[in-house]
């Protein structure tokens, strides 16, 4: 029988997703700076490679460590050493990088024996790129900067879906301040970039936050889980959860 998960690398978060990431989908996590993304990316990224399975990172934020990676990986030298043969990393700096990105993944996917695909993050080049196209008011440069970017989410959805590989995700957040119609104050929110663009491809939708040091995951969309939390902290080993679930 075929596996329908992947281990997240994490036994608490194993057990809080009920056996780990959704093969055939998007997930993604979602957060401020410091709040843990790309640890969560790296973490499973060792799970993977540690079996001998390869692994696609597509870095635009600089966020792969590779003492963070020894870290959690804890193997000899030899060990990691082959472990990180079984990553390609890539590290666009443009959005325009970014394309050319996916037409290198495309490339490996279609060779075969591609177990996981990692994008942290998907909107920062992309942010920059629409931020320029705002700049310049051109209504038909903000249209493509937005089509480029739902076709990059459309490869990753198809990929998951007819190669059964598991895409993470990470996205940044904005904080906005809307009227509350109830006690007549503003209220603060905070939205991801990207909007409904991401939360359309993505099935799996997972906030991160970091308030004084207190750190929160909170499965904010999912196919067969309610919506839920769990408090964790982040460790040498990888996290772990603070207190129950």
């Amino acid at each position: 029988m075929t596996e329908l998960k992947i281990s997240s690398g994490s036994y608490d978060l194993n057990k809080f997703l009920y056996g780990g990431f959704e093969k055939d989908i998007i997930t993604t996590f979602y957060g401020p700076g410091g709040s843990g993304k790309s640890n969560f990316c790296i973490i499973v990224a060792v799970s993977q490679v540690k079996k001998g399975n390869k692994v696609i990172i597509i870095d635009s934020e600089g966020g792969f460590s590779i003492e963070r990676f020894k870290q959690i990986h804890s193997g000899t030298k030899e060990e990691i050493e082959s472990s990180l043969g079984n990553i390609l990393l890539l590290k666009p700096n443009s959005f325009a990088e970014q394309e050319k990105s996916f037409e290198t993944l495309l490339t490996h996917v279609k060779k075969g024996n591609i177990s996981l695909i990692i994008v942290d993050s998907i909107a920062m080049l992309y942010r920059l790129e629409l931020g320029g196209a705002i700049s310049s008011g051109e209504s038909e440069k903000i249209s493509e900067v937005n089509r480029k970017l739902a076709r990059q989410l459309r490869v990753l959805n198809e990929i998951a879906r007819k190669q059964d590989i598991p895409i993470i995700v990470t996205n940044q957040v904005y904080a906005s301040f809307v009227h509350n119609e109830e006690d007549k104050n503003l209220e603060r929110r905070v939205s991801m970039v990207g909007g409904d663009l991401l939360k359309y491809w993505s099935k799996c939708l997972i906030e991160l936050q970091n308030y004084r040091g207190k750190r929160k995951l909170i499965i904010r969309k999912h196919r067969s889980l309610p919506e839920k939390e769990m408090s964790f902290e982040i460790i040498s080993s990888g996290i772990r959860k603070k207190g129950l679930f």
